[in-house]
């Protein structure tokens, strides 16, 4: 038996432990994976749960709609409220706390079946305040429980020929992109959503994110593709991406800056 042979046989042990379980699907590898996983092995014994918001981009909602026709999936998608929760609004350090507390609200009002999350290995080192929010609910996570890692994740994806999800990049809310405190508006995740995808058109960049902070709006590119950009290409882009912002109301000036993970999050940030 190959490792990665070894990962899915480790993992679909865990998934048969629940007997019924609840999958909630975000659209990114980690999750869709899982569900793929979920609903081959425990069939209408597993429900997926998808929380569409401005914080989601369209893309991701569109993969989990096609996922679930193809797969068979049972699955439920619903608005999780997390915009009219202030808490979540205002943006604190532990945001991600209130944006989990209520989609687990959300899916255990609609199932009572354990809920499974696509947390990994790798997720453990980082502060993840959802994790906490996820543990009030008594979330299950399985990739943790078979000893999963990201790597991990992306080799069973590849091996079960999922090779679309396989190549997915990671892809973190559209809320992760507004500096802590300051307040997360749908109409701003629009513009960011809408200016991360026209520069990957525009230059072809394997990273990049649309960060917004109190007196800036910063591009974020991968070294390689910062380094290969000419100070002619680095004008168009930025004049582009402030003229959307503009359009909108939105005169912060704009920059570029290499790919820092999680740069828009400020742990010392109001709570």
């Amino acid at each position: 038996m190959s490792a990665t042979a070894s990962l899915l046989d480790s993992l679909e042990t865990v998934l048969a432990g629940f007997g019924a379980a609840s999958i909630a699907v975000s659209g990114g590898v980690d999750s869709m994976t899982l569900a793929v996983v979920a609903g081959r092995r425990l069939g209408g014994r597993a429900q997926m749960f998808h929380a569409a918001s401005p914080a989601v981009p369209a893309e991701a909602s569109e993969r989990v709609r096609r996922y679930a026709a193809v797969e068979g999936w049972s699955l439920a998608v619903f608005d999780a409220g997390e915009f009219d929760d202030p808490r979540y609004r205002a943006n604190p350090a532990n945001r991600c706390f209130f944006c989990k507390t209520n989609l687990y609200d959300s899916i255990a009002a609609r199932t009572d079946r354990t809920i499974l999350s696509g947390t990994n290995m790798d997720d453990l080192g980082d502060y993840r305040p959802g994790l906490e929010a996820a543990a009030a609910h008594d979330v299950r996570h399985p990739y943790v429980e078979a000893g999963i890692d990201k790597a991990g994740v992306r080799a069973i994806a590849a091996y079960l020929g999922l090779d679309d999800l396989q190549a997915l990049p990671a892809a973190p809310c559209l809320s992760s992109r507004v500096e802590t405190g300051l307040a997360i508006e749908p109409d701003v995740l629009t513009r960011v959503h809408a200016a991360e995808r026209f520069v990957a058109r525009r230059i072809g960049a394997a990273t990049v994110r649309c960060r917004v902070r109190r007196d800036v709006v910063v591009i974020e590119l991968d070294s390689d593709t910062l380094a290969g950009l000419s100070e002619s290409g680095q004008e168009a882009v930025t004049a582009e991406v402030a003229r959307m912002f503009r359009a909108e109301g939105d005169r912060r000036p704009v920059t570029l800056a290499a790919y820092r993970m999680g740069s828009a999050f400020l742990r010392d940030g109001a709570r």
